[in-house]
């Protein structure tokens, strides 16, 4: 996405916009035109949000605030009702809530920590997608799944098998869906200035620094990611 694109009366949906990559991305979008919709588990945190997205619009349209959890059926039924009660139509279902975790294959309770990274990252993006195609179908929308470079590298375990699932759920319904008129993309991102290593991997800020610290020095360009690098790649 360039500075240049106009996406005055789209609406976008991203979820997991209550902070990092997603937040920066519903600003950007609602700066370009478009009518937003904020969700994220924490009220406070979504409506933060929504505020920069009313700031940053061109008109100052304001943006649909969806508290819900993105692993429960009901709550994104309401998700995807709300939106189109809202703004009667979706043109983008961007699926960017995601979470990770330290795991082992001797982890006694590697079943709980499956179920909790494969029901964030992959059977929520399956079952909003599923949801959402019926009404991308008449506005010959767009999907786009936020995925990881970790989907190719075999590093993080459960991690790296969502994200690779991921990463081919999106082809499998690009191929689907495109006969429809709808396109299904996916972004790989490497390393990102974001809460995501404090908050998932139980790094505290230091660590987190020193790790991101380390990233850098792999990359070419001697840096981690921003969180609008990626969104300029949505």
């Amino acid at each position: 996405m360039t500075t240049s694109r106009d996406f005055t009366g789209k609406v976008v949906l991203i979820t997991g916009s209550s902070g990092g990559i997603g937040a920066v991305t519903a600003v950007e979008f609602a700066r370009l035109g478009a009518q937003v919709v904020v969700t994220g588990r924490r009220k406070d945190r979504v409506s933060a949000v929504a505020k920069q997205c009313a700031e940053a619009s061109p008109t100052g349209a304001k943006a649909l605030e969806v508290v819900a959890d993105v692993t429960n059926n009901d709550d994104c039924r309401r998700l995807v009702a709300d939106t189109i009660k809202t703004f009667k139509k979706l043109d983008i279902l961007i699926n960017n809530a995601g979470r990770g975790v330290v795991s082992s294959i001797w982890d006694e309770d590697i079943l709980d920590k499956y179920e909790l990274i494969m029901n964030t990252n992959l059977r929520s993006v399956v079952w909003l997608t599923h949801l959402c195609v019926e009404h991308l179908e008449k506005t010959k929308g767009n999907i786009v799944n936020v995925s990881s470079i970790a989907a190719f590298k075999p590093k993080f375990l459960l991690y790296s098998m969502a994200k690779a699932a991921l990463d081919m759920f999106t082809k499998c319904v690009a191929l689907e869906l495109g006969p429809k008129g709808i396109r299904a993309n996916v972004v790989n991102p490497g390393a990102v200035k974001t809460e995501f290593f404090e908050v998932c991997l139980n790094m505290n800020k230091a660590k987190s620094d020193e790790f991101l610290e380390g990233k850098a020095k792999e990359y070419p360009l001697g840096r981690v990611g921003e969180p609008m690098d990626v969104t300029k790649a949505v």
